[in-house]
């Protein structure tokens, strides 16, 4: 009966947040604004890759941050540095965030700012590969991050995070030659579950694959179909 119960509140709880993340949805395409949803394990170098995209894009696009963390505020303050909105949100224990978090990000946004001018909202998600990828925010596309160093059977093990994104960069790719990783095995065992994402083998220290990885950024803030990377 215990067990019923708790089965219940879980579908009860997200169905709950797909309602009010559909209503954020509803916000961005108002504004024009494209949401990415950035997730992986912790480590596996989101915030870098927003370093990076955020001082490499930032004459293309106007762009904003919604930065999750269970405490502390050391990678928003990061982030700050690039000049752009940056709304830190502490989640406690929560190792998610959910749309009505990123709600009350939106609300705190627009106390400052006219969303209207922005092209695209980064929302950085809690270090975690279960969680975030249950739990939408209204965004448009879902990031999903994997470091060669986290093993080639992460896809394997925690499927829900790799069938749900949309582009999946392989970070830490200059780590592979002092390691016993395959990243071939990683890709082919993410096709096993997810034949659409791209696939970007990135590295933050040499720049490999991060001009594709801006590319598809700048088509999926253009509304145009997003680039698909068969690696």
């Amino acid at each position: 009966m215990h067990q019923t119960f708790d089965a219940a509140l879980g579908v009860n709880l997200l169905h709950a947040n797909q309602d009010l993340a559909d209503h954020n949805r509803e916000h961005f395409d108002a504004w024009g604004l494209t949401c990415l949803n950035v997730m992986s394990s912790p480590g596996a170098g989101k915030t870098v890759l927003l370093e990076k995209t955020l001082a490499a894009l930032k004459d293309d696009l106007k762009m904003a941050v919604i930065e999750g963390d269970m405490t502390t505020e050391l990678d928003a303050e990061r982030l700050r540095q690039y000049g752009v909105p940056v709304i830190p949100i502490n989640t406690g224990r929560s190792c998610h965030l959910d749309a009505k978090m990123v709600s009350g990000g939106l609300h705190r946004l627009e106390q400052e700012y006219d969303p209207n001018d922005f092209d695209l909202l980064l929302v950085e998600n809690v270090g975690n590969l279960v969680c975030p990828a249950e739990f939408e925010v209204g965004e448009h596309a879902k990031i999903a991050l994997l470091s060669v160093t986290e093993g080639e059977d992460k896809p394997l093990k925690y499927p829900v995070m790799f069938q749900e994104a949309d582009c999946l960069l392989v970070t830490k790719i200059d780590l592979v030659p002092y390691l016993k990783i395959d990243v071939q095995r990683i890709i082919d065992n993410v096709r096993q579950m997810n034949s659409h994402a791209s696939i970007i083998p990135v590295s933050a220290q040499t720049g490999e694959g991060l001009e594709t990885w801006y590319d598809w950024v700048k088509k999926s803030c253009h509304r145009e179909d997003v680039m698909k990377v068969t690696a």
